[in-house]
């Protein structure tokens, strides 16, 4: 179990929407620092703070970033994109983007901030996936979120040598503007990072964070005709 009260943490794509109500949240339990990522640079002057560039579909900004948060305790890897379209018909090149910065994103920063978890006591990894992980309809967003939830659970394991704690999250739609043109209930940012972090400090593997998340993950065992969702909707 990982408390967040005096560590150093990550946050990607800190600057808004989820990331930023966890930015808000582990402050609030006591967090010493913060690294804050987007993708540009921006100004964040609450005490503890630190606002930094990051692209994660570049290595070379992944390093950077790991060049100067050398004392990061805990990594949310939560940076993400949504570009709703068909497999068949959509352009390839926003499928190519969406696994880019879903999949190989979040693994750039696992292996580019393991040893330093490991060094600094073992931490945490914290992966921000989808309840479109388990359901069809979702385009390359919901693959890429299958894929992630594959990654992480292989990571899991990998990273248990080293006392790294890593803990999958899956969410139904957050009011956000990801999400913002779909008439769906949506649930609050900040009520889903609690809960985020109330399973990371639990010890948990994974968090649920709403009904929709864990009626989804229990039809896994059903058919898989029923394991449908469309943007279309």
């Amino acid at each position: 179990m990982v408390a967040v009260a005096g560590r150093v943490v990550v946050v990607t794509g800190g600057r808004r929407g989820l990331g930023a109500a966890l930015v808000d949240e582990v402050l609030a339990r006591g967090a010493r620092k913060v690294y804050s990522t987007a993708r540009s640079a921006y100004v964040d002057d609450r005490p503890g703070v630190v606002a930094a560039e990051l692209e994660v579909r570049s290595a070379a900004s992944v390093a950077a970033l790991a060049g100067i948060a050398t004392d990061t305790e805990i990594v949310f890897n939560n940076a993400g994109i949504l570009l709703p379209a068909p497999l068949l018909t959509g352009d390839f090149e926003d499928v190519t983007v969406t696994f880019d910065v879903n999949v190989f994103g979040p693994l750039r920063m696992a292996r580019a901030f393991a040893p330093i978890l490991a060094a600094n006591g073992g931490g945490a990894l914290v992966d921000v996936h989808s309840v479109l992980s388990w359901l069809a309809g979702g385009g390359a967003y919901g693959a890429s979120k299958a894929a992630a939830w594959s990654l992480t659970n292989s990571l899991r394991i990998e990273l248990a040598r080293q006392n790294t704690q890593v803990v999958g999250v899956h969410a139904g739609f957050i009011d956000t503007d990801m999400v913002s043109a779909l008439e769906l209930p949506k649930a609050d940012p900040a009520d889903v990072a609690a809960r985020i972090v109330d399973g990371l400090e639990s010890g948990a593997a994974e968090v649920l964070t709403d009904d929709v998340t864990v009626a989804a993950k229990a039809a896994l065992s059903g058919p898989v005709e029923d394991l449908t969702f469309s943007f279309a909707r």
